[in-house]
């Protein structure tokens, strides 16, 4: 079995919400309830910027600072109690008043040279309600998902989507300013092939991993995801090496100058990628089935992401599931938890209805939320430990 990961502890200072807290777990699976604004999504967000990364809500250093009405505190603070696989760790992670906008982590009470130094610790996978709407949007979010499920998985990845939309911004400046060095522009785009491809391949390699996963139907009765990518690079690269899709993509973008030049902008590349998700069996695309299908889908797909990091990092991550049971009926919640309950990995679950998490009475510790405040919920007394 995926050797465990385990939250034992956490204190927040100044966080959202939460201008102090103190809280241990026992759980293998946690609860927490409460009303809209009680700070339940606050709790998930401190966990998840444990990880290297901008946590579920994306946020830049100084965001999660706590706000009250007279005033802004100066820094905020994230401390953790883990147990996993190398044995009990401390990481800590946040802001100071002299450099309120840049985050620092700390592994057992050491400043690190590198973000990967923590994520040899520690690993996190989300589901927010604002994914429920992926499928309804635009592009853009949806390849910041798949980029967020690569990056878990190889982290380079992100070094190579930087840099590639660093090139691609240098180049779009200077063809909207007129300037034709052919010199720098080839070197641009030069950058924006290499990194481009690294970047396209990174996400095919995971979408191919994750739909074997899935295919495999191992989650009970949620519905077989299976996703897909539109992306001229990726179709490239299913018919031809690396290097030649690189050749050929810089040579297309020198080109397209003018054209880019009067769009303003690229209008080929990695960063025109799209994330396509529908139901493996009948082949309903994500944007046509219903909202609690959708739910559904991406469920599926958080929880075999976090099974290729067990087998890939050697321990299963923690999972955060805010609002996790809306739209889904008795049924899928019902699935869901059981799912849960064999899953090697520490869940937390967030919802404003215990009653909805009743059936995990007995195998999950429950908490309720109020502003500042979190205390054991009735009914759910802390389990044994697993």
């Amino acid at each position: 079995m995926t050797p465990a990961l385990r939250l034992t502890a956490l204190r927040l200072t100044d966080f959202r919400s939460w201008a102090q807290l103190d809280q241990g777990f026992s759980g293998r699976i946690v609860v927490i309830a409460g009303e809209n604004g009680a700070g339940k999504t606050n709790l998930l967000e401190a966990i998840s910027l444990l990880t290297p990364g901008r946590g579920l809500r994306s946020a830049r250093p100084g965001d999660p600072a706590r706000r009250t009405a007279e005033a802004r505190a100066p820094a905020w603070g994230v401390v953790a109690g883990l147990e996993g696989p190398q044995g009990p760790v401390q990481i800590a992670t946040g802001t100071t008043p002299e450099a309120p906008d840049r985050r620092a982590f700390r592994l057992d009470g050491t400043q690190v040279r590198t973000q990967a130094e923590v994520s040899a610790h520690v690993a996190a996978v989300w589901l927010t309600p604002q994914m429920d709407a992926l499928f309804q949007e635009n592009a853009s979010g949806r390849r910041a998902f798949l980029d967020r499920l690569a990056w878990a998985l190889e982290p380079h990845h992100a070094r190579e989507v930087a840099a590639h939309d660093n090139a691609m911004a240098q180049r779009n400046r200077l063809l909207a300013e007129g300037r034709r060095d052919d010199r720098w522009l080839a070197a641009l785009e030069d950058a924006m092939a290499r990194h481009g491809v690294a970047a396209t391949a990174t996400r095919r390699s995971l979408i191919a991993r994750l739909n074997a996963l899935l295919a495999a139907g191992t989650l009970g009765a949620f519905p077989r995801a299976r996703l897909g990518m539109v992306c001229a690079i990726a179709a490239a690269l299913d018919a031809a090496p690396a290097l030649a899709v690189e050749d050929k993509l810089r040579a297309d973008l020198a080109a397209n100058r003018p054209v880019d030049a009067a769009a303003g902008g690229a209008r080929i590349g990695a960063h025109r990628a799209d994330l396509t998700l529908a139901q493996a069996d009948s082949g309903i695309p994500a944007e046509q089935s219903s909202t609690g299908e959708r739910k559904a889908l991406l469920v599926a797909t958080v929880l075999g992401h976090a099974g290729l990091i067990a087998a890939d990092r050697g321990f299963a991550p923690l999972l955060l599931l805010d609002e996790v049971a809306v739209h889904l009926d008795a049924g899928r919640r019902r699935a869901l938890f059981e799912a849960l309950a064999v899953l090697p990995a520490q869940s937390f679950l967030t919802g404003t209805d215990l009653d909805v998490f009743a059936p995990l009475a007995g195998a999950a510790e429950g908490f309720c939320a109020s502003p500042g405040i979190l205390a054991p919920a009735e009914g759910f007394p802390p389990p044994l430990a697993s």
